[in-house]
């Protein structure tokens, strides 16, 4: 199958295919079955269709399996088999399918040599980032899990966003501190012309400078023993892209492979 076939089969693009059979499913309206279709449809699919060969014999179409997978962790569905069998009887699953049943070996494989860490952690980036577009999500509010048992995190098991801020203000100077050198080395040694490599950049981050007055302030209130300030300005952290993280990590090894005394 061509590759721009999964995108007009999967969101139901071109020539119309009706199957009678769906008039029978009853979903209900609010579904979050048919936001994440929506949502997915301004998602960019190219690096995994990269994965995908226009010969031989036509598998699953992997925007499809992308969904169903997707959708699984939403419903907190995370084995397969389970996956498997919502793909036979759950009809939100049906509905994401259009009644094609994949089978484990079909998900193993997917997931295996199609969706590799890299394309998933990108394509979950596009997914959150649309939602919040789509005003779905706000990412103001950051659940962790404060047990070491408890899977999900929740209302009830948090960590203080507070909390969250005063640790995330040293772990930020850290960052920068590491971009700071590894800009420094690229200077210093001409690497940067050598190897066309760019310098690399902060974070955008907006909030954190409330935070730091918070927490200057907040020491000298512990020697008067004074009350401590809330500290729950909402910070918001962007241009973090995890492939853009990924390949600023490669570059060090480019570096240092390409160095006369290794060859």
């Amino acid at each position: 199958m061509l590759k721009q076939d999964y995108y007009n089969e999967f969101f139901d693009l071109g020539q119309q295919k009706i199957n009678f059979s769906f008039f029978e499913l009853h979903l209900p309206d609010d579904d979050p079955v048919y936001t994440l279709k929506k949502v997915m449809e301004e998602l960019d699919f190219s690096g995994l269709l990269a994965c995908c060969s226009d010969k031989g014999r036509t598998g699953y179409n992997p925007i499809m399996m992308y969904a169903v997978v997707t959708y699984a962790n939403m419903r907190g569905v995370r084995s397969v088999d389970r996956i498997v069998e919502s793909c036979e009887r759950d009809l939100a699953f049906i509905w994401l399918t259009k009644g094609q049943k994949p089978k484990r070996d079909a998900f193993y494989e997917f997931k295996n040599k199609k969706l590799t860490g890299d394309l998933l952690d990108e394509l979950n980036y596009q997914f959150m980032r649309q939602l919040k577009k789509e005003g779905l999500i706000t990412l103001k509010e950051l659940f962790i899990d404060g047990t070491k048992l408890e899977a999900n995190a929740n209302r009830y098991t948090f960590v203080w966003r507070g909390s969250i801020n005063y640790h995330l203000a040293g772990l930020l100077d850290k960052i920068d501190a590491l971009y700071e050198k590894y800009n420094t080395l690229l200077h210093e040694n001409e690497y940067a012309a050598k190897y066309d490599l760019g310098d690399a950049k902060m974070f955008i981050i907006e909030g954190m400078e409330k935070v730091r007055r918070v927490i200057d302030e907040n020491r000298k209130r512990k020697l008067t023993k004074h009350k401590k300030l809330s500290n729950n300005t909402i910070i918001e952290i962007d241009n973090c892209s995890p492939l853009e993280i990924l390949k600023l990590q490669k570059n060090p090894l480019v570096i240092f492979f390409s160095q006369p005394y290794f060859l």
